[in-house]
């Protein structure tokens, strides 16, 4: 997918871009592949893959970001979606977090290229920001970054009542039965499953909307050693 095939598909996702957004995905394009040359940030490195398999990618989920709204993405890596979403949502706020501090440090570089005011960048474990920031997010996503019955703990203690933990994975089947039973007992539920294919490759995508229908007990999220070792269901801690 080159530039303009990215800006004639996000036309079908009803997203027109102004030309301040277009500039700045050609400074993000640019910078993502001269930085990764001397530090691996993604294994994703041709231009035309970038616009598909993360421009792209990462703003199927556009249509559920509203203004004023505060966004978390947990493992953003390269920043995907939430750098993408925040040049496209000037007026939504984007907390960037991951764990690799060489990746906040390329974020951190990339969010002063792009001159973006409504992010900020976190570098710290994900279990370990959320227990201090409980009940504080309207959206929390992640994109591939683990299973989702591990993202589900991890997410939905961080968001108000009300608020959407929006997943964006491949495929979900063989890890649905437990990412409910994890939703269940987070006091989350899935309100909708949106399933498509990607233009040009037509791999499969899916995006999963949680809502947090009540309060989660606080025990949750536990320390990520249970969270891997211990997953949660109806009749366990």
């Amino acid at each position: 997918m080159n530039k303009e095939e990215f800006l004639k598909a996000l036309n079908t996702i009803h997203i027109n871009l102004n030309e301040e957004q277009i500039n700045q995905f050609e400074i993000y394009k640019d910078f993502l592949i001269e930085y990764n040359l001397h530090t691996n940030i993604t294994a994703i490195k041709e231009e035309k893959e970038i616009y598909l398999k993360h421009f792209y990618d990462s703003l199927t989920m556009n249509a559920f970001i509203k203004e004023n709204y505060n966004v978390l993405d947990i493992g953003s890596g390269a920043g995907f979606p939430g750098m993408v979403l925040a040049i496209v949502n000037k007026r939504t706020h984007f907390v960037l977090l991951d764990s690799n501090h060489k990746k906040t440090d390329f974020l951190k570089l990339l969010k002063e290229k792009l001159n973006l005011e409504n992010v900020t960048i976190i570098n710290e474990r994900a279990e370990e920001y959320v227990k201090k920031n409980l009940e504080k997010f309207d959206i929390v996503t992640s994109r591939a970054v683990a299973q989702l019955r591990i993202l589900a703990e991890l997410s939905i203690p961080a968001l108000k009542i009300g608020g959407f933990f929006i997943p964006l994975k491949a495929n979900v089947e063989e890890e649905y039965p437990l990412f409910l039973e994890a939703i269940e007992r987070l006091n989350g539920e899935i309100i909708e499953k949106q399933e498509f294919l990607l233009p040009i490759e037509k791999s499969k995508r899916t995006i999963l909307i949680v809502k947090h229908i009540d309060k989660t007990n606080e025990i949750y999220p536990r320390t990520y050693d249970k969270i891997l070792k211990k997953p949660l269901k109806k009749n366990n801690n």
